[in-house]
C-alpha cells in the first residue's frame, strides 16, 4: 500500500458551525480521521503570535536549574497529570489487546525528555502545580492563558466539526456535550540536545511508537521535526510529519476510535531525532501538545451511526474518568 499523505483541514469558513461550509470541513475532517487519524489544521483562530510566545515560555522554563523546577513536581499519581516531571520519569507505554485483555507493554528505556503538565485553574480535583511566581514571574498567566485559547478551539470549532462530520444528532453540538467539565492537559516537552551517538543505531528516538489515549491532540511543533507516522495502521513503515507554517497538527486518540466503533482511527506515531547535521550533536526539540479527554463521570456508550446489526458495537460503555487514569498510571 502506498503511504499515506496526512491531510490539511482548513478551518477558515467554519464560523460558527452553522453553514453548509461548515459541514464540509466537518465531512472532510472525519475523513481524514477514518484514513489516516491524523491532520494538519489551517487557521484555526489560534494566534500564531501567542503559540510562539508559549514556545518562548517553555524555553525559558526548560532552562532554568533543575532544582529549580522541581520546585513544582509532579505528584507521585500517574493520573495526577500536572507540574514539572525531569527527563526520565514518564515512560510512554502502548496499551494492546492480548487477546481479551488489555495489557500494558513499557519501554526498557525512560524517554528522554522532560515535561511541564498544566490543566484548567477551577479544577477541584487535580489542581495545577506551579512555580513560585517570583522564579519565572508571567509563566503562569501565558500559560493558563494559552490551555484556554485551545479550550475555546476544541469548543468552538474542533469538536461541532467531528460532531458535524459524523452526522450526529444535535448537530454540532454532540460530542460538546460530553466535554464541558473535562480535565484536560497543556503539556510543555523540551528533548534536550544530546551527542549524535546516542541515536545512531537507528534503535533510540525520543518517544517510541504510541497512540494517544483521551479523545484527540492538537500539537504544536517547532522546527526541528521528528514527528512520524504510521502508515498504513500496523505496517510497521513510518511516515514523516514535518512542521508546516501556520498549521497545528491533530490526532485521533485512543478513546474516541474506541467511542467511535473504531469509525475513527487512534493512529501509532512516534518522536525520532533529526539527522546528523555535522556538530556531532542533534539538536533540542520543543513541543506542546494540548490533550482533550471527554467529562469524566458520564457514561459513554458507542456513537450513534457507529453501529447497526452489520457492525455491533465492540466494547463496553466506560467513563472517560476510569479509562484515562488507568493509561496515565501506565506511564509513571
Amino acid at each position: 500500500m502506498p503511504d499515506i499523505v496526512i491531510p490539511v483541514v482548513d478551518f477558515a469558513h467554519f464560523e460558527d458551525g452553522s453553514s453548509p461550509d461548515a459541514i464540509e470541513i466537518g465531512k472532510q475532517l472525519v475523513q481524514a480521521c477514518q484514513e489516516v487519524g491524523f491532520a494538519y489544521f489551517r487557521n484555526t483562530g489560534i494566534p500564531q503570535a501567542q503559540v510562539e510566545s508559549m514556545f518562548e515560555w517553555s524555553r525559558k522554563l526548560f532552562s532554568l536549574p533543575i532544582e529549580t523546577k522541581m520546585l513544582a513536581p509532579h505528584p507521585k499519581e500517574g493520573w495526577k497529570h500536572r507540574g514539572y516531571s525531569g527527563v526520565g520519569r514518564e515512560q510512554v507505554s502502548q496499551m494492546v489487546f492480548d487477546p481479551s485483555e488489555l495489557a500494558a507493554i513499557r519501554k526498557q528505556t525512560p524517554d528522554f525528555k522532560e515535561s511541564f503538565d498544566v490543566g484548567r485553574d477551577n479544577c477541584p480535583r487535580v489542581s495545577n502545580v506551579w512555580l513560585p511566581e517570583e522564579v519565572l514571574p508571567g509563566f503562569r498567566d501565558a500559560a493558563s492563558a494559552f490551555y484556554n485559547t485551545c479550550r475555546q478551539f476544541e469548543l468552538e470549532k474542533l469538536l461541532p466539526a467531528l460532531s458535524l462530520g459524523l452526522g450526529l444528532p444535535g448537530g454540532g453540538e454532540f460530542l460538546g456535550n460530553y466535554h464541558q467539565d473535562a480535565e484536560n492537559q497543556l503539556r510543555l516537552l523540551h528533548y534536550p540536545a544530546m551527542p549524535t551517538e546516542v541515536f545512531a543505531s537507528g534503535e533510540r528516538g525520543r518517544i517510541a511508537a504510541h497512540t494517544d489515549f483521551g479523545t484527540g491532540t492538537i500539537l504544536f511543533q517547532d522546527d526541528v521535526g521528528g514527528l512520524e507516522v504510521e502508515s498504513p495502521r500496523g505496517s510497521g513503515n513510518f511516515v514523516s510529519a514535518p512542521p508546516i507554517p501556520g498549521t497545528v497538527v491533530f490526532n485521533i486518540g485512543d478513546f474516541l476510535m474506541r467511542w467511535s466503533n473504531d469509525t475513527l482511527k487512534s493512529t501509532l506515531h512516534r518522536v525520532r531525532a533529526p539527522p546528523n547535521d555535522g556538530t556531532g550533536m542533534i539538536k533540542e526539540r520543543f513541543s506542546i501538545p494540548y490533550f482533550m479527554s471527554g467529562d469524566r463521570s458520564l457514561l459513554v456508550d458507542c456513537l450513534p451511526g457507529c453501529w447497526d446489526e452489520d457492525r455491533p458495537k465492540k466494547y463496553e460503555p466506560v467513563t472517560p474518568g476510569a479509562y484515562i487514569d488507568m493509561r496515565l498510571d501506565a506511564n509513571y
